[in-house]
């Protein structure tokens, strides 16, 4: 079994000495690195290296740079969603990130995890699990989600919380670590009348 099938399959896996897996963050690295250095105002070559590097991503996405993430191959995400200046995509595992969501500056979205044990951490081993945020998501500035977190549809997320464990569906919460504050009611709606 290849390192990448130990990975997709959830197993602790080599990161840092595959030739396959070094190979496609390298790849990444460079297609990141040349659109974190391409003038925001060139919007088509802008557009093509975000069609290379996440090719699973949506129709009219806007992603602000710098931005950052291991594979991008990992990366699902959906029509009309914005992310914010500085955000890192650790996609080791699967990242599925649901239409018309705000991701706002500073946030990170990590799948890896380490062995605790130093001797099994130095031996350059991983495990990595998915993370899903679902439809119409705000996360908040400074956000960091753990490995194996699902968010779910319609939920805000407060800006600098630690996102632990898993978000239900059209809440208010925030913390460290992350916890539900309240429901998102009638009362948070905009009235124009």
């Amino acid at each position: 079994m290849t390192e990448r099938e130990k990975l997709e399959l959830g197993l602790w896996y080599d990161a840092n000495h595959d030739e396959e897996l070094l190979r496609a963050r390298q790849e990444a690295e460079a297609l990141y690195f040349e659109l974190n250095h391409t003038n925001p105002r060139d919007t088509a070559k802008k557009t093509a290296l975000l069609n290379r590097l996440l090719p699973h991503a949506g129709n009219h996405i806007e992603i602000l740079i710098p931005f950052y993430t291991d594979y991008g191959y990992n990366c699902v995400i959906g029509d009309d969603t914005f992310i914010n200046h500085n955000a890192y995509l650790m996609d080791c595992a699967r990242i599925t990130i649901g239409k018309r969501c705000f991701i706002g500056p500073g946030c990170g979205i990590y799948t890896a995890s380490h062995p605790l044990a130093w001797e099994d951490r130095n031996r350059g081993l991983e495990k990595a699990l998915p993370v899903t945020v679902g439809n119409h998501v705000w996360i908040g500035a400074g956000v960091t989600i753990l490995p194996g977190v699902t968010i779910g549809d319609g939920s805000v997320i407060g800006a600098g919380s630690v996102i632990t464990r898993d978000i239900p569906p059209d809440v208010i919460a925030a913390g460290n670590p992350c916890r539900v504050l309240r429901p998102v009611t009638e009362q948070d709606r905009i009235s124009f009348e």
